[in-house]
Protein backbone atom coordinates (compact mmCIF):
# COMPACT_ATOMS: atom_id res chain seq x y z
CA UNK A 1 0.00 0.00 0.00
CA UNK A 2 3.30 2.00 0.14
CA UNK A 3 3.78 2.74 -3.36
CA UNK A 4 2.20 5.04 -5.55
CA UNK A 5 -0.66 3.39 -7.50
CA UNK A 6 -0.71 4.85 -11.54
CA UNK A 7 -4.21 4.01 -12.95
CA UNK A 8 -6.88 5.30 -12.33
CA UNK A 9 -9.48 4.94 -9.52
CA UNK A 10 -12.45 2.66 -9.71
CA UNK A 11 -15.52 1.93 -7.16
CA UNK A 12 -15.73 -1.55 -6.10
CA UNK A 13 -16.58 -4.12 -3.34
CA UNK A 14 -13.77 -3.91 -0.77
CA UNK A 15 -13.95 -3.75 2.81
CA UNK A 16 -13.92 -0.43 4.47
CA UNK A 17 -12.34 -1.71 7.48
CA UNK A 18 -11.36 -5.38 7.68
CA UNK A 19 -13.01 -7.10 10.49
CA UNK A 20 -10.78 -7.50 13.24
CA UNK A 21 -7.71 -6.35 11.90
CA UNK A 22 -5.70 -3.00 12.23
CA UNK A 23 -5.10 -1.36 9.03
CA UNK A 24 -1.09 -1.50 8.78
CA UNK A 25 1.09 1.33 9.16
CA UNK A 26 1.95 2.22 5.76
CA UNK A 27 -1.91 2.81 4.98
CA UNK A 28 -1.07 6.81 5.78
CA UNK A 29 1.28 7.02 3.28
CA UNK A 30 -0.73 5.46 0.93
CA UNK A 31 -3.76 7.32 1.63
CA UNK A 32 -1.61 10.67 1.18
CA UNK A 33 -0.63 9.55 -2.56
CA UNK A 34 -4.52 8.67 -2.97
CA UNK A 35 -5.59 12.53 -2.19
CA UNK A 36 -6.20 12.22 0.92
CA UNK A 37 -9.00 9.02 0.89
CA UNK A 38 -8.22 5.92 2.20
CA UNK A 39 -8.82 3.73 -0.40
CA UNK A 40 -7.87 -0.09 -1.06
CA UNK A 41 -5.96 -1.60 -3.88
CA UNK A 42 -7.23 -4.60 -6.21
CA UNK A 43 -4.46 -5.78 -8.48
CA UNK A 44 -6.07 -7.12 -11.59
CA UNK A 45 -3.14 -8.84 -13.63
CA UNK A 46 -4.97 -9.92 -16.90
CA UNK A 47 -2.38 -8.46 -20.08
CA UNK A 48 -3.28 -5.83 -22.19
CA UNK A 49 -4.74 -6.14 -25.39
CA UNK A 50 -6.64 -9.29 -24.26
CA UNK A 51 -9.91 -8.70 -24.91
CA UNK A 52 -10.22 -9.56 -20.75
CA UNK A 53 -9.08 -6.97 -20.62
CA UNK A 54 -11.93 -4.78 -19.59
CA UNK A 55 -13.19 -7.60 -16.95
CA UNK A 56 -11.47 -5.47 -13.86
CA UNK A 57 -13.05 -2.49 -14.68
CA UNK A 58 -16.77 -4.15 -15.54
CA UNK A 59 -16.60 -6.35 -12.59
CA UNK A 60 -15.60 -2.70 -10.70
CA UNK A 61 -18.72 -0.99 -12.22
CA UNK A 62 -20.92 -3.67 -11.24
CA UNK A 63 -19.89 -4.29 -7.78
CA UNK A 64 -20.34 -0.38 -6.95
CA UNK A 65 -23.91 -0.36 -8.63
CA UNK A 66 -25.30 -2.34 -5.92
CA UNK A 67 -27.16 -0.81 -3.47
CA UNK A 68 -25.94 -0.96 0.43
CA UNK A 69 -28.36 -2.48 2.26
CA UNK A 70 -28.11 -5.72 -0.62
CA UNK A 71 -24.62 -6.61 0.62
CA UNK A 72 -22.87 -6.86 3.58
CA UNK A 73 -22.33 -4.08 5.72
CA UNK A 74 -18.78 -1.72 4.81
CA UNK A 75 -18.37 -3.30 1.02
CA UNK A 76 -18.88 -0.54 -0.59
CA UNK A 77 -16.09 2.07 -1.41
CA UNK A 78 -13.66 3.07 -3.90
CA UNK A 79 -10.39 1.10 -5.04
CA UNK A 80 -7.61 1.54 -7.09
CA UNK A 81 -8.15 -1.29 -9.98
CA UNK A 82 -4.11 -1.93 -11.47
CA UNK A 83 -4.05 -4.22 -14.44
CA UNK A 84 -0.95 -4.78 -13.66
CA UNK A 85 0.91 -7.49 -16.58
CA UNK A 86 4.16 -8.52 -17.27
CA UNK A 87 5.44 -12.46 -16.66
CA UNK A 88 2.39 -13.84 -18.23
CA UNK A 89 0.55 -12.06 -15.29
CA UNK A 90 2.74 -13.46 -12.69
CA UNK A 91 4.37 -10.53 -11.83
CA UNK A 92 0.87 -9.22 -10.79
CA UNK A 93 0.04 -12.14 -8.93
CA UNK A 94 3.79 -12.38 -6.95
CA UNK A 95 3.05 -8.58 -6.21
CA UNK A 96 -0.50 -9.72 -4.49
CA UNK A 97 1.24 -12.75 -2.94
CA UNK A 98 3.98 -10.56 -1.23
CA UNK A 99 1.49 -7.91 -0.02
CA UNK A 100 0.12 -7.21 3.70
CA UNK A 101 -2.89 -9.66 4.54
CA UNK A 102 -5.17 -7.22 5.69
CA UNK A 103 -7.99 -7.09 3.15
CA UNK A 104 -6.71 -3.95 1.28
CA UNK A 105 -5.37 -5.99 -1.61
CA UNK A 106 -6.33 -8.46 -3.50
CA UNK A 107 -6.16 -9.94 -6.81
CA UNK A 108 -8.65 -10.61 -9.90
CA UNK A 109 -6.73 -13.17 -11.95
CA UNK A 110 -7.00 -16.57 -13.76
CA UNK A 111 -5.99 -19.70 -12.94
CA UNK A 112 -3.98 -20.20 -16.03
CA UNK A 113 -1.02 -17.74 -14.31
CA UNK A 114 -0.79 -20.07 -11.23
CA UNK A 115 -0.19 -23.21 -13.55
CA UNK A 116 2.13 -21.11 -15.08
CA UNK A 117 3.76 -20.62 -11.60
CA UNK A 118 3.73 -24.07 -10.27
CA UNK A 119 3.75 -26.11 -13.26
CA UNK A 120 6.11 -24.34 -15.86
CA UNK A 121 8.78 -23.13 -13.88
CA UNK A 122 11.77 -24.16 -12.53
CA UNK A 123 11.91 -20.63 -10.00
CA UNK A 124 8.37 -19.91 -9.78
CA UNK A 125 7.57 -16.64 -8.76
CA UNK A 126 5.31 -17.70 -5.98
CA UNK A 127 3.72 -20.54 -4.76
CA UNK A 128 -0.20 -20.52 -5.68
CA UNK A 129 -1.48 -22.95 -2.98
CA UNK A 130 1.14 -21.97 -0.16
CA UNK A 131 0.90 -17.87 -0.45
CA UNK A 132 -2.54 -16.77 -1.95
CA UNK A 133 -5.36 -17.37 -0.61
CA UNK A 134 -8.53 -18.35 -2.76
CA UNK A 135 -11.67 -15.88 -1.78
CA UNK A 136 -13.85 -16.45 -4.32
CA UNK A 137 -14.08 -17.64 -7.96
CA UNK A 138 -16.34 -15.42 -10.52
CA UNK A 139 -15.97 -16.61 -13.81
CA UNK A 140 -14.86 -19.94 -16.07
CA UNK A 141 -13.40 -19.34 -19.76
CA UNK A 142 -13.23 -21.99 -21.95
CA UNK A 143 -10.73 -21.76 -24.94
CA UNK A 144 -12.15 -22.30 -28.47
CA UNK A 145 -10.92 -24.41 -31.52
CA UNK A 146 -11.17 -21.70 -34.53
CA UNK A 147 -9.63 -22.32 -37.90
CA UNK A 148 -10.30 -19.97 -41.04
CA UNK A 149 -13.30 -20.74 -43.13
CA UNK A 150 -10.94 -21.90 -46.36
CA UNK A 151 -9.59 -24.84 -44.06
CA UNK A 152 -11.69 -27.89 -45.37
CA UNK A 153 -13.42 -29.13 -42.44
CA UNK A 154 -16.70 -28.41 -41.04
CA UNK A 155 -16.54 -30.49 -38.05
CA UNK A 156 -13.24 -31.08 -35.33
CA UNK A 157 -12.81 -34.72 -36.35
CA UNK A 158 -12.83 -33.34 -39.92
CA UNK A 159 -9.90 -31.38 -39.23
CA UNK A 160 -8.11 -33.69 -36.69
CA UNK A 161 -8.44 -36.22 -40.20
CA UNK A 162 -7.19 -33.77 -42.67
CA UNK A 163 -4.28 -32.28 -40.38
CA UNK A 164 -3.09 -36.14 -40.31
CA UNK A 165 -3.32 -36.32 -43.77
CA UNK A 166 -0.99 -33.43 -44.13
CA UNK A 167 1.38 -33.41 -41.06
CA UNK A 168 3.56 -30.75 -40.23
CA UNK A 169 1.49 -28.33 -43.02
CA UNK A 170 -0.53 -27.16 -40.58
CA UNK A 171 0.25 -24.64 -37.87
CA UNK A 172 -2.15 -22.88 -35.12
CA UNK A 173 -1.63 -19.52 -33.38
CA UNK A 174 -1.56 -19.19 -29.20
CA UNK A 175 -1.21 -16.39 -27.00
CA UNK A 176 2.30 -17.58 -25.93
CA UNK A 177 4.95 -19.98 -24.82
CA UNK A 178 3.67 -21.43 -22.03
CA UNK A 179 0.25 -19.78 -21.91
CA UNK A 180 -2.85 -21.62 -20.99
CA UNK A 181 -4.11 -21.37 -24.74
CA UNK A 182 -0.57 -22.99 -25.85
CA UNK A 183 -1.33 -25.94 -23.53
CA UNK A 184 -4.75 -26.11 -25.09
CA UNK A 185 -3.27 -26.61 -28.65
CA UNK A 186 -0.41 -29.28 -27.06
CA UNK A 187 -3.24 -31.02 -25.50
CA UNK A 188 -5.32 -31.33 -28.73
CA UNK A 189 -1.94 -32.81 -30.24
CA UNK A 190 -1.23 -35.23 -27.26
CA UNK A 191 -4.97 -36.62 -27.37
CA UNK A 192 -5.54 -37.06 -31.18
CA UNK A 193 -1.66 -37.66 -32.49
CA UNK A 194 -2.26 -34.66 -35.28
CA UNK A 195 1.33 -33.47 -35.73
CA UNK A 196 0.33 -29.59 -36.13
CA UNK A 197 2.97 -26.57 -35.89
CA UNK A 198 2.78 -24.27 -32.86
CA UNK A 199 3.39 -20.81 -33.36
CA UNK A 200 3.66 -18.06 -30.66
CA UNK A 201 2.06 -15.11 -30.74
CA UNK A 202 2.28 -12.41 -27.81
CA UNK A 203 -1.30 -12.52 -27.21
CA UNK A 204 -4.29 -13.93 -28.32
CA UNK A 205 -5.36 -10.83 -30.89
CA UNK A 206 -2.20 -11.16 -33.10
CA UNK A 207 -2.93 -14.86 -33.23
CA UNK A 208 -6.37 -14.56 -33.88
CA UNK A 209 -5.83 -11.63 -36.34
CA UNK A 210 -3.17 -14.14 -38.02
CA UNK A 211 -5.64 -16.87 -38.66
CA UNK A 212 -8.06 -14.49 -40.13
CA UNK A 213 -5.51 -13.79 -42.64
CA UNK A 214 -5.31 -17.38 -43.15
CA UNK A 215 -1.11 -17.10 -42.09
CA UNK A 216 -2.08 -20.06 -39.39
CA UNK A 217 -5.12 -22.73 -39.90
CA UNK A 218 -5.62 -22.55 -36.47
CA UNK A 219 -5.87 -20.42 -33.37
CA UNK A 220 -6.82 -21.40 -29.72
CA UNK A 221 -8.38 -18.21 -27.70
CA UNK A 222 -10.19 -17.83 -24.89
CA UNK A 223 -14.20 -18.00 -25.57
CA UNK A 224 -14.99 -14.12 -25.98
CA UNK A 225 -18.07 -12.07 -27.06
CA UNK A 226 -16.13 -10.62 -30.48
CA UNK A 227 -14.65 -14.18 -31.08
CA UNK A 228 -18.27 -15.65 -30.92
CA UNK A 229 -18.99 -12.46 -33.12
CA UNK A 230 -16.33 -13.78 -36.12
CA UNK A 231 -17.94 -17.09 -35.67
CA UNK A 232 -21.22 -15.78 -36.06
CA UNK A 233 -20.01 -13.45 -39.28
CA UNK A 234 -18.24 -16.61 -41.41
CA UNK A 235 -14.79 -14.94 -40.84
CA UNK A 236 -13.62 -18.10 -38.47
CA UNK A 237 -15.27 -21.44 -37.83
CA UNK A 238 -15.13 -22.40 -34.07
CA UNK A 239 -15.08 -26.16 -33.89
CA UNK A 240 -15.40 -26.85 -30.56
CA UNK A 241 -15.44 -25.26 -27.33
CA UNK A 242 -12.95 -26.81 -24.50
CA UNK A 243 -15.30 -26.59 -21.58
CA UNK A 244 -17.29 -29.77 -20.21
CA UNK A 245 -20.35 -28.46 -21.58
CA UNK A 246 -21.60 -26.08 -24.31
CA UNK A 247 -22.13 -22.30 -23.58
CA UNK A 248 -25.15 -20.61 -22.78
CA UNK A 249 -23.95 -17.96 -25.39
CA UNK A 250 -23.21 -20.55 -28.45
CA UNK A 251 -25.44 -23.43 -27.98
CA UNK A 252 -24.95 -24.00 -31.58
CA UNK A 253 -21.33 -24.59 -31.25
CA UNK A 254 -20.22 -28.69 -29.70
CA UNK A 255 -17.78 -29.28 -26.88
CA UNK A 256 -14.31 -31.23 -27.87
CA UNK A 257 -15.90 -34.09 -25.88
CA UNK A 258 -18.89 -34.39 -28.10
CA UNK A 259 -16.29 -33.83 -31.04
CA UNK A 260 -15.11 -37.35 -30.24
CA UNK A 261 -12.09 -36.22 -28.19
CA UNK A 262 -12.38 -37.75 -24.60
CA UNK A 263 -10.66 -36.16 -22.19
CA UNK A 264 -10.53 -32.29 -24.13
CA UNK A 265 -11.40 -30.15 -21.56
CA UNK A 266 -9.50 -26.73 -20.88
CA UNK A 267 -10.72 -23.83 -19.22
CA UNK A 268 -9.13 -21.16 -16.74
CA UNK A 269 -10.71 -19.77 -12.94
CA UNK A 270 -10.92 -15.85 -12.68
CA UNK A 271 -11.64 -14.97 -9.37
CA UNK A 272 -10.21 -13.19 -6.32
CA UNK A 273 -7.52 -14.24 -4.22
CA UNK A 274 -5.84 -12.29 -1.22
CA UNK A 275 -2.42 -12.70 0.10
CA UNK A 276 -2.03 -16.20 2.28
CA UNK A 277 -2.73 -15.37 6.45
CA UNK A 278 -5.77 -12.71 5.65
CA UNK A 279 -8.11 -13.47 8.64
CA UNK A 280 -11.11 -15.74 8.18
CA UNK A 281 -13.54 -13.08 8.43
CA UNK A 282 -12.22 -11.41 5.66
CA UNK A 283 -12.15 -13.87 3.52
CA UNK A 284 -16.12 -14.59 4.30
CA UNK A 285 -16.93 -10.88 4.04
CA UNK A 286 -15.46 -10.58 0.45
CA UNK A 287 -16.83 -14.09 -0.49
CA UNK A 288 -19.90 -13.51 -0.09
CA UNK A 289 -20.29 -10.02 -1.23
CA UNK A 290 -18.82 -11.58 -4.69
CA UNK A 291 -21.96 -14.20 -4.86
CA UNK A 292 -24.71 -11.19 -3.88
CA UNK A 293 -22.85 -9.07 -7.20
CA UNK A 294 -22.90 -12.31 -9.31
CA UNK A 295 -26.85 -12.98 -8.82
CA UNK A 296 -28.12 -9.75 -10.48
CA UNK A 297 -29.41 -11.13 -13.57
CA UNK A 298 -28.38 -8.38 -15.56
CA UNK A 299 -24.93 -8.84 -14.76
CA UNK A 300 -24.69 -12.48 -15.05
CA UNK A 301 -25.99 -12.00 -18.98
CA UNK A 302 -23.18 -9.57 -19.34
CA UNK A 303 -20.74 -11.83 -18.25
CA UNK A 304 -22.62 -14.35 -20.47
CA UNK A 305 -22.53 -12.61 -23.61
CA UNK A 306 -18.67 -11.33 -23.26
CA UNK A 307 -17.94 -15.36 -23.49
CA UNK A 308 -17.82 -16.72 -20.07
CA UNK A 309 -19.59 -18.76 -17.65
CA UNK A 310 -20.62 -17.20 -14.42
CA UNK A 311 -19.64 -18.90 -11.05
CA UNK A 312 -22.84 -18.61 -9.05
CA UNK A 313 -21.84 -21.18 -5.99
CA UNK A 314 -18.29 -21.02 -5.16
CA UNK A 315 -16.72 -20.77 -2.09
CA UNK A 316 -13.31 -20.16 -0.72
CA UNK A 317 -13.00 -24.18 -0.23
CA UNK A 318 -14.35 -25.06 -3.93
CA UNK A 319 -12.24 -22.46 -5.51
CA UNK A 320 -9.10 -23.93 -3.61
CA UNK A 321 -10.11 -27.57 -4.90
CA UNK A 322 -10.36 -26.59 -8.54
CA UNK A 323 -6.97 -24.71 -8.74
CA UNK A 324 -5.51 -27.99 -7.14
CA UNK A 325 -6.71 -29.83 -9.69
CA UNK A 326 -5.86 -28.28 -12.74
CA UNK A 327 -2.44 -27.91 -11.37
CA UNK A 328 -2.25 -31.15 -11.13
CA UNK A 329 -4.18 -32.18 -14.55
CA UNK A 330 -1.88 -30.14 -16.51
CA UNK A 331 1.20 -31.06 -15.07
CA UNK A 332 1.76 -34.93 -16.77
CA UNK A 333 0.82 -32.65 -20.00
CA UNK A 334 3.40 -30.33 -19.23
CA UNK A 335 5.85 -33.24 -18.75
CA UNK A 336 4.62 -34.77 -21.66
CA UNK A 337 5.68 -32.29 -24.22
CA UNK A 338 9.05 -31.02 -21.95
CA UNK A 339 7.93 -27.48 -21.58
CA UNK A 340 9.80 -25.48 -18.87
CA UNK A 341 10.16 -21.62 -19.33
CA UNK A 342 13.22 -21.52 -17.44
Amino acid sequence: MGQPLHHASARCIRPEQPPHHAPHPDQGRAATVLSGKRKSRCAGVICSGSASRLWPRLRARRAAHWPKPSIPTGLLGTVIVENQGGGGSSLGAAAVARARPDGYTILLGGSSTHITEAVLKSHPLYDPIKDLEPISNVVVAPFALAIHPAVPARTLQEFIDYAKANPGKLSYGHAGVGSLNHLTGELLKSLTGADIVQVPYRGSGPATADTLSGHVAMVTPAVTGALLELHRTGQLRILAVTSPARLIAAPDIPTAVEAGIPGMISQQSIGLFAPAGIPRAIIEQISVASRTALADRTYQQMLIESGFEPDLDSTPEKFRRSIEEEIARWTPVVRGIGLKLD
